[in-house]
């Protein structure tokens, strides 16, 4: 197997093929930030692209993050203390009283995917957990995410909290989720919020200025 065959089986979603690809080239002594950049951002970008374009689907990015979650386990010990490896740090979890996380564990595998350390607090997040990971991991964003009218709410009490922490503006706020839309988003004070795991790569990687 070629490292080209990394690039194709995240985007056709195959997990052994992209672990035992990955395992060949660490033992070939090839570094993980070429592995990284050269073929797995690439792929991740590649199947975000087509779901863009209506050419896959919600199913294919869960298959493609999951090829490449099973590549970057391999690659993750190698990378301790590595920072610049990264393009920036999230921090993301679906807020308290929601237990929904498939959606926001597709968008943080796709923030992995394309070079973001994720730090993933999980669902039923409380303000004070956010708060407290923002602050002690000095994260570039906050991604909150909720599946219910009844909890999106809480992301505005978060926001406050943030306030209120004097690390708003420090940090900036993405939101997501199906009841969540642009109009709310700025109502509640977030930087931004996109409706797909795709479209929350691209604006994270606008709001910290990189490309």
């Amino acid at each position: 197997m070629e490292l080209k065959d990394l690039f194709e089986a995240i985007v056709d979603g195959k997990l052994e093929m992209a672990v035992a690809v990955t395992k060949g080239a660490v033992s070939d002594g090839i570094q993980p930030d070429e592995i990284i950049t050269d073929y797995m951002i690439k792929a991740m970008e590649e199947i975000g692209k087509q779901f863009e374009e209506g050419r896959v689907f919600v199913p294919n990015l869960l298959m493609s993050a999951r090829a490449m979650k099973g590549a970057l386990d391999i690659l993750r010990p190698l990378l301790r203390g590595r920072q610049d490896m990264y393009v920036g740090k999230i921090v993301i979890g679906t807020v308290k009283g929601d237990l929904h996380d498939i959606g926001k564990n597709l968008v943080a595998s796709m923030f992995e995917g394309c070079g973001f350390e994720v730090i993933n607090l999980g669902v039923d997040v409380s303000s004070d957990k956010f708060i407290k990971t923002v602050a002690e991991s000095h994260a570039d964003i906050m991604c909150m995410s909720a599946l219910l009218t009844t909890t999106m709410n809480y992301m505005k009490v978060v926001i406050e909290d943030l306030k209120k922490a004097g690390l708003y503006g420090k940090v900036k706020v993405m939101v997501g989720g199906a009841p969540i839309t642009a109009s709310f988003a700025r109502s509640i004070g977030a930087d931004g919020y996109t409706s797909n795991a795709n479209a929350a790569v691209v604006m994270a990687k606008q709001l910290i200025g990189v490309n």
